[in-house]
């Protein structure tokens, strides 16, 4: 969002560039900020493009749309390089320029799209920011079109079945959400029907419509949440059609990937990602590597053929045994996967004598804890090659390894998600002596 100051007070404007004079009305005030929309386009920023759909401003889809992508790179560049300085306080780390596409749009494997009842009819589309109001959408412009295709197939099949929406505020109706992967090279398509109880009636000749309309799918999977939760998957899966999975490729190597397991959205880019986390490495034969936060192995499995061993370690177990069987697909018999807290599982290796050279972290949004940072010390690796997706935490962690004796030189920033303001990045640290 822009961000407009009216006698020192704060307004987010949404679809205002830095540099643009607009007249705005504003919507929402608090104690210390408020937000405004735009009346009036006084003049415009030369990085401005023209919108073809404000919904996807509105629902937060692609919330940069109206960005040149040249500018989007920057923009993340500069996120990166202000936590640096404000959080991590190490403005001598070189924040390179981000790794961008060459299409930056269409690029989405994934899909979860809730489903609601909008004048009497079952529809898909995305939330309103800030709210849970549906906007009925049909192009969602960062997804793979299959995808999008796919989304309509399936919302007309289970309005032919007279299937019920889920009403969020009375916890009625039955589905919930509808959930679409597509391999990016396999092209194996998996549809996920998330719904609020267990019993579905004509749920298995649904999934055989579906499939007979879409004959890239080779999966069909109910997913029971019968939580009144904004999360979108519930613990229990029935498989209604084929197999539990699809299969994708990464880096040459093959993959197994399950209805929840954690599998980069942006496979061209994860491509450069990885490879970059790769190089920056600079593995040896001779090398140990601990893969923690390994998932369904797709990083340390991509490595594995040129290193002595690597180890990977995850806190959910459907991943873990999707690495396991990934090991094996791929015919790698130098990994070894558990499941637990990566401290605690490092830590049971170094006690079996087991000292890696180098550790790959992949966290989630909040970062690592105190409590893993401080364990990677005293396991002492020469180097540590950091992957995030959070600036902030980014920082905060760096900030951490620097008085444990890890120093980054450089932080190369990698765009996995064009039209939003998330950036991946990838950092190596190396233990000062």
């Amino acid at each position: 969002m822009g961000v407009a100051h009216i006698d020192g007070f704060a307004l987010f404007v949404e679809n205002a560039l830095p540099g643009e004079e607009v007249e705005l009305l504003v919507v929402k005030t608090g104690k210390k900020f408020g937000y405004g929309k735009v009346i009036n386009r006084l003049s415009e920023s030369p990085e401005r493009v023209p919108v073809e759909n404000h919904d996807l401003l509105r629902s937060g889809i692609a919330p940069l749309s109206h960005m040149k992508y040249e500018s989007q790179l920057v923009f993340k560049q500069n996120q990166i390089k202000h936590v640096m300085d404000k959080i991590a306080h190490l403005p001598e780390v070189e924040v390179k320029e981000s790794i961008g596409m060459e299409k930056p749009y269409a690029y989405r494997n994934k899909a979860q799209i809730p489903v609601r009842n909008i004048n009497g009819e079952l529809t898909t589309g995305f939330y309103r920011k800030n709210s849970h109001e549906l906007l009925p959408i049909e192009d969602y412009f960062i997804q793979d079109p299959k995808i999008d295709e796919a989304i309509l197939v399936v919302r007309d099949i289970l309005r032919r079945f007279n299937v019920k929406p889920y009403n969020e505020e009375e916890n009625t109706g039955f589905l919930r959400h509808i959930v679409i992967r597509r391999g990016h090279y396999s092209h194996e398509m998996m549809v996920v029907l998330v719904t609020r109880k267990e019993k579905f009636f004509k749920g298995v000749e649904i999934a055989t419509e579906i499939q007979k309309a879409l004959p890239e799918v080779v999966s069909v999977v109910q997913n029971v949440n019968t939580e009144k939760t904004n999360v979108i998957l519930g613990r229990q899966e029935n498989l209604l059609l084929g197999r539990e999975y699809i299969f994708d490729n990464l880096l040459g190597k093959t993959y197994r990937i399950s209805a929840q397991s954690f599998y980069q959205v942006n496979t061209e880019q994860a491509e450069k990602l990885y490879q970059l986390a790769i190089d920056l490495a600079d593995l040896q034969p001779t090398d140990t590597v601990i893969d923690a936060y390994c998932g369904i192995g797709t990083i340390g499995l991509s490595f594995a053929d040129r290193v002595h061993h690597v180890y990977g370690v995850e806190v959910v177990k459907q991943a873990i045994n999707d690495a396991k069987f990934n090991a094996l697909k791929n015919e790698l018999e130098n990994v070894t996967f558990r499941t637990g807290k990566a401290e605690d599982i490092m830590h049971k290796w170094v006690e079996k004598g087991i000292r890696p050279d180098v550790i790959f972290v992949d966290p989630p949004r909040k970062g690592l804890t105190e409590s893993f940072i401080d364990a990677t010390a005293e396991i002492n690796p020469a180097k540590i090659v950091y992957i995030s997706c959070n600036p902030a935490t980014l920082a905060r962690d760096l900030k951490h390894y620097a008085t444990l004796g890890y120093k980054a030189s450089s932080i190369q920033p990698v765009d996995l998600f064009p039209q939003t303001n998330h950036v991946e990045s990838v950092t190596l640290l190396k233990k000062i002596k």
